[in-house]
C-alpha cells in the first residue's frame, strides 16, 4: 500500500451519522476481486437512483467536491459488518483520509491496514471543519500523520491520537504480513532454534 506522511487536498463533508459499512459497500457487491475496483460502487445505494442516474443531491455528486481526498464524516462512521471491502471502495474512489468523531472499530483496523488514514477528533472539532468545508467550494484541509494534526482551512491544528503500531504501517505502507517480514531473520532464528531445543516437534527430526 502507498506510504502516507502527509497530505493536504480537497476535503468533502458527510454528514449522515452511523454510516455502516453496507452503505459504504453493499453486499451485492462483495464478488468483486480486488484488483477489478471497488471505487464506481462507493455508496452505490446512496450515490445513484434506482436506475443508475447520479443522484444530484448526494455530497460527492456536486461538481464542488469532484476529485476529493479527505471525507470529513459524522459519528460512528464505518460501524456494522467487518467487510474490509468498505476500505477498498473508499481508496480506489481516491480517499486517503476519513476524519470523524468515532469510527466502528473494525473499520478504524481494516482502514489502518489498507492504507486509509482514520483521523478521530472531539465532535465539536469535525462539526467546525465540516461547516468551513460546506461554506466555501474548494476548501483544503492537510492531514498530517508525522505531527498527528489536522490543519484546518483557517491554518487551525487539531491534535489527533493513533496508536503507535497502526501510525508506523501507514507511514512505511506496510500492511499485516509486509509489517511482519520486517522481522522474518528473526523469526528464522527462533524457528531454528526451536527445531534444536525441541526436536521431537519438528518435521525434520
Amino acid at each position: 500500500m502507498e506510504p502516507f506522511k502527509r497530505l493536504t487536498a480537497l476535503a468533502a463533508p458527510f454528514e449522515l451519522p452511523n454510516v455502516d459499512t453496507d452503505q459504504i459497500i453493499p453486499a451485492r457487491f462483495l464478488w468483486r476481486s480486488r484488483k477489478s475496483g471497488y471505487g464506481e460502487i462507493l455508496f452505490n445505494d446512496l450515490r445513484y437512483t434506482a436506475d443508475g442516474t447520479p443522484a444530484e443531491t448526494f455530497v460527492l455528486n456536486q461538481p464542488r467536491y469532484k476529485g476529493a481526498r479527505i471525507l470529513v464524516a459524522e459519528k460512528n462512521f464505518g460501524c456494522g459488518s467487518s467487510r474490509e471491502q468498505a476500505v477498498w471502495a473508499l481508496y480506489d474512489d481516491g480517499f486517503r483520509a476519513v476524519i470523524a468523531p468515532s469510527f466502528g472499530d473494525i473499520f478504524y483496523n481494516n482502514s489502518c491496514k489498507q492504507g486509509l488514514v482514520p483521523v478521530v477528533l472531539p465532535e465539536a472539532e469535525v462539526a467546525a471543519l465540516r461547516d468551513a468545508i460546506a461554506a466555501t467550494p474548494g476548501t483544503e484541509l492537510t492531514v498530517d500523520l508525522e505531527k498527528q494534526v489536522v490543519i484546518g482551512p483557517d491554518g487551525g491544528e487539531h491534535k489527533f491520537a493513533i496508536a503507535p503500531f497502526q501510525r508506523q504501517q501507514l507511514l512505511e505502507g506496510l500492511d499485516d504480513v509486509a509489517a511482519t517480514l520486517r522481522y522474518a531473520n528473526v523469526i528464522g532464528d527462533f524457528e531454528a532454534g526451536y527445531d534444536e531445543d525441541f526436536p521431537w516437534l519438528s518435521k525434520r527430526a
